[in-house]
């Protein structure tokens, strides 16, 4: 079963600022991940995120892109079965995470 896959504003315009290599690198892994999104710890392909530094991801997920230095944070709604990408970018002194802590709050996921 295929989930569906749902974006913040925010996450769309990080996916449009990335370069033609880098979105294929991208659109490819969510592809992949939204088949099966659910953390390594049930048999999913997503890794669980924690509360490390100045962040508290608790509860969210990522996918790591190593070869292109890239993450993508998301939210798995069970409800609605569906991912909710919540930022997509390069992971530079954990700044990617630190970004998905300010739009979840934000957006009081």
């Amino acid at each position: 079963m295929s989930w569906n896959v749902k974006y913040l504003p925010e996450a769309l315009d990080d996916f449009r600022k990335l370069d033609g290599s880098q979105k294929i690198l991208v659109r490819k892994a969510i592809q992949k991940v939204c088949q099966n999104p659910l953390p390594e710890t049930e048999g999913g392909y997503g890794k669980l995120l924690g509360n490390k530094s100045s962040t508290n991801l608790t509860g969210f997920l990522k996918i790591k892109l190593r070869g292109a230095g890239l993450r993508i944070v998301y939210q798995l709604i069970r409800q609605g079965d569906y991912m909710l990408v919540i930022v997509i970018g390069v992971r530079e002194d954990e700044e990617v995470y630190e970004i998905a802590q300010k739009r979840i709050s934000k957006h009081n996921l």
